[in-house]
């Protein structure tokens, strides 16, 4: 058996985990489906909780999006996402083709994936996005939810995002994908 590992902040190297051995603890009661947890790059990482200004601009964005989404789209709300045998990442809304089912779903086919964060704002924005990145996501949105401030970031290329642009909560948001194109709305026009 194949041990991996993987090295924290301090140096020192920590035991990694697979997704089929995260979702096995999950099977087998050693972590409870009621914590928020994702793995990342072998880690369990535990997840901030959700604010009440996180939920409002969670489900604002979700509204907009549903009402708009073309059929042939799926919008995925908390999704576990498979990036790769060492990574599961459950953004607050992600969108990918009908035509996929979830566990078969990976980073370029998603068209858009968004993170709404107050506390973990900064964790997001960096880490995350890179990881995002990495597994060729076409289009990230990570949103700070208390000044409703939105990072776009997309054309990811060689790990990274080349283009990233901060948009106000009055300016116009946009997604990239010519599916989506049709929608555009302000984040601070919405309740």
């Amino acid at each position: 058996m194949t041990v991996h590992v993987t090295r924290a902040l301090d140096g020192f190297s920590r035991r990694a985990f697979s997704v089929a051995e995260f979702e096995r603890m999950f099977e087998r009661g050693i972590l409870d489906d009621s914590e928020n947890l994702e793995l990342i790059e072998g880690e369990i990482v535990p997840m901030a909780a959700k604010s009440h200004v996180h939920e409002r601009v969670k489900s604002a964005i979700l509204l907009v999006l549903a009402r708009e989404l073309p059929r042939n789209l799926w919008l995925g709300v908390e999704s576990s996402l498979e990036m790769s045998e060492m990574t599961l990442v459950e953004p607050d809304l992600v969108i990918y083709p009908k035509s996929f089912r979830l566990r078969e779903v990976r980073g370029p086919d998603i068209l858009l994936a968004v993170e709404v964060a107050d506390t973990s704002f900064r964790f997001d924005r960096d880490h995350k996005a890179r990881l995002y990145a990495r597994y060729g996501v076409q289009e990230l949105w990570v949103v700070e939810a208390n000044s409703r401030t939105t990072y776009i970031h997309r054309e990811p290329r060689g790990g990274a995002w080349t283009s990233i642009a901060e948009v106000p909560a009055s300016g116009l948001l946009q997604p990239g994908a010519t599916d989506l194109q049709h929608i555009a709305f302000r984040l601070g026009e919405l309740d």
